[in-house]
């Protein structure tokens, strides 16, 4: 049962703004309608302009992750809904707030307090980008204003996440706002005719391409790409080229995993095998870990512009004239930009890395429990099902004790590799960023293994029950 933490936010559910379950069996075509529409209203979102400002958060390798988009109603992205939902996760891992996960009134009550938690960290965060003078010196009334749509551009984004999770459309918001935002900056960085200083400098790697050979350049400027003699961040083949490589090296570790056999205690023919990932727990140590980053930018920069000089703050994050990072936790905890800046400071790069893989390891672990992956859990699941591994006794302590040899040990590997690319895959001008690339691939595998089950469902009516369709 839900502890008494957890039961504050029952009365509080009535009050806040909720998309209603379906009472109906809803269509494939239905949901690919919802899901379809959904996305629109992202999109469209990301083009309305916030009232009468300018300037935003600087930082477009985070923003992918959190698929936002600079003065535009999405300025905030998913990044309130992911921060709530890593607090409250947290805090049951901790054994901090007490909650079984596993039960229904459990679960209401913490999507209650995760929305709750989203909703509040809409209006911190809105605060915060405020109170920082990152859009400027505002009136009051802009301010109103600016507040106002950034609260409401938060609820609707809560609002379609909801939606698809209750079954109207496939998959999550967050994992579908993700990947278009990772889509589009990947179609940007490769065709873009634009320049993004209006210099006449073109932004697509392959426009960089075909005016490098129509010049008779050396190729090598179409993967290495100087400004003033510095090597720049602008897009490039060899980012394109790393990008590939990426792709290839998430969707092959997708398929490695350790298949332990298992058989049913009631129908001695049937035998069949328990996957275990190595990318146990997917992506979302890495979402976790740009979300305590995030926060430690946005409230470095906040306490940066009200206590410039305070020697606290400033080991926290420290902050150039024109806005840029320059020391301080905040500048470990931001990836470098592109091979230039690896070059320039080294010593960066190698502290990223040191501390994406450690955070990523802890988020995996924390995981194991928070999302009931954990071996006591996993094995309980199979017992309940009447499953057992040849050779041992059906009990949940013999299975338990097989799957800690290979559960925790995967999760701590697939962790650190997957921390490992998010980090390195950056430095090489990757479009999309490193991280926005690892996060596209496995939600592309899970839109792909979701599109197939809901497929099949349909087909085959007899099946939903079975897959959960």
């Amino acid at each position: 049962m839900a502890g008494r933490f957890l039961s504050l936010f029952g009365p509080l559910s009535r009050f806040l703004p909720e998309v209603s379950s379906p009472i109906r069996k809803v269509s494939f075509n239905e949901k690919l309608f919802w899901t379809a529409m959904a996305l629109i209203i992202y999109l469209v979102m990301g083009q309305i302009s916030l009232f009468n400002v300018q300037g935003g958060w600087q930082q477009e390798s985070l923003r992918i992750i959190f698929a936002s988009s600079q003065g535009t109603l999405t300025e905030l992205g998913i990044g309130p809904i992911v921060t709530g939902g890593l607090i409250l996760q947290l805090l049951i891992g901790a054994s901090i707030v007490s909650a079984d996960l596993s039960n229904p009134d459990d679960r209401a009550l913490f999507t209650a307090a995760a929305k709750v938690f989203s909703i509040v960290l809409t209006g911190v965060q809105a605060s915060a980008y405020i109170i920082s003078g990152m859009y400027g010196a505002l009136d009051p009334i802009t301010t109103i204003i600016v507040f106002a749509q950034l609260i409401f551009a938060g609820v609707v984004l809560i609002l379609l996440d909801e939606m698809l999770q209750k079954g109207w459309g496939i998959g999550s918001g967050i994992s579908l706002f993700i990947l278009a935002g990772v889509a589009q900056r990947i179609m940007w960085s490769s065709f873009s005719p634009i320049g993004p200083m209006g210099d006449g400098k073109h932004q697509g790697a392959f426009i960089a391409l075909a005016e490098t050979i129509i010049n008779g350049e050396s190729l090598a400027n179409a993967f290495f790409r100087y400004e003033d003699g510095v090597l720049s961040n602008l897009p490039s083949m060899l980012g394109f080229i790393t990008t590939v490589i990426v792709f290839v090296i998430v969707i092959y570790m997708e398929g490695v995993r350790v298949e332990l056999p298992i058989s049913h205690a009631n129908y001695r023919g049937f035998r069949g095998k328990y996957p275990i990932k190595l990318l146990y727990v997917s992506n979302l140590p890495v979402i976790f870990a740009s979300a305590l980053f995030a926060n430690v930018y946005v409230f470095a920069q906040l306490l940066q512009s009200q206590f410039p000089n305070n020697f606290w703050v400033n080991l926290l994050g420290t902050f150039g004239e024109d806005g840029s990072l320059i020391d301080g936790l905040a500048y470990y905890v931001t990836s470098p930009n592109g091979l230039g800046e690896v070059m320039a400071d080294p010593l960066r790069a190698l502290i990223f890395v040191a501390i994406m893989v450690t955070f990523a390891i802890i988020f995996s672990l924390t995981w194991l429990e928070v999302g009931g992956l954990g071996p006591s859990t996993v094995a309980k699941q199979l017992v309940d099902s009447g499953m057992q591994v040849p050779g041992f006794r059906r009990s949940g302590k013999s299975i338990e004790m097989i799957l800690k040899r290979y559960i925790p040990v995967v999760t701590i590997l697939g962790g650190a590799i997957i921390g490992l690319i998010a980090a390195v895959a950056g430095f090489f001008g990757v479009f999309g960023t490193g991280m926005g690339v690892l996060l596209a691939v496995g939600i592309l595998y899970q839109y792909y293994q979701l599109l197939v089950q809901e497929q099949v469902a349909e087909m085959y009516p007899a099946l939903g029950s079975v897959l959960g369709g």
